[in-house]
């Protein structure tokens, strides 16, 4: 039988990379985010591939997260690899100055988010006794850069949650891997540049990033390892970065 990946935020970028990645290598995909049209798409593009079930909800909304996977059917309930992807930036600004919405929507998205579905989808797989979960942090959850200070703090909370998991699932033999890329171009930039397309195009300018599928690539190295074998934590950067503020550009 195939096994069953759960990808949050797959309607672009790392997430949606990462579901073209695991559909050619024999799982079925439970793929989630707020866009459905997009998730459509995918679910078109893929469903030759593999099985898809679609979950439609924002993942800022914990009733909406519950009932969704309560929802599924019993066949889509044996969840092998839950991907907490969905993530965003929004703005860059200093604490006095900082947009508290902007706050608001990265706490209630990148930390709260992975607190309610990872909740639900955990309590699924300790019913089977195995599972993995991977976390998709971000250099920005090892340091702190200037203007960055919510957005890390989000990050530096996904680290410590996924050492946290670790340790609480640990007896339910569920794995806990954390992913932690530096700079990746995708739609990254544009969310927290909220729209700008210069502004965001500008960042990747001078230097080659990574792109959504090395981090696809990331994800399936580390779900493919042996039983015995578990990836704890990854940091994966562009050759040409050293620090989140340091990248030796052309």
């Amino acid at each position: 039988m195939k096994k069953i990946g759960l990808i949050t935020g797959a309607t672009s970028g790392i997430g949606k990379a990462t579901a073209k990645l695991l559909a050619e290598n024999n799982y079925d995909l439970i793929i989630t985010g707020r866009r459905k049209e997009r998730l459509e798409e995918l679910k078109a593009d893929l469903e030759d591939k593999c099985n898809i079930y679609i979950l439609n909800f924002d993942i800022r909304n914990k009733t909406e997260v519950y009932n969704s996977i309560d929802s599924l059917p019993t066949k889509w309930q044996n969840i092998n690899i839950l991907i907490n992807n969905a993530g965003l930036a929004l703005g860059l600004g200093t604490i006095q100055n900082g947009d508290e919405n902007d706050w608001e929507q990265m706490i209630d998205t990148n930390v709260k988010g992975l607190l309610y579905i990872t909740k639900k989808v955990s309590n699924l797989m300790i019913k089977n006794k195995t599972g993995h979960i991977v976390n998709i942090g971000s250099i920005a959850g090892k340091e702190v850069y200037p203007n960055g200070n919510v957005y890390c703090a989000t990050k530096h909370s996904v680290d410590a949650l996924n050492k946290a998991m670790r340790i609480d699932l640990l007896e339910y033999n569920i794995k806990v891997t954390a992913i932690n890329p530096g700079m990746v171009d995708t739609e990254f930039s544009l969310v927290r540049f909220k729209g700008d397309k210069e502004k965001a195009d500008n960042v990747y300018n001078g230097f080659t990033p990574l792109f959504a599928k090395d981090i696809a690539d990331t994800i399936l190295f580390v779900i493919t390892r042996p039983a015995n074998v578990n990836i704890n934590d990854l940091l994966i950067m562009p050759s040409v970065q050293a620090s989140a503020t340091i990248i030796n550009k052309e």
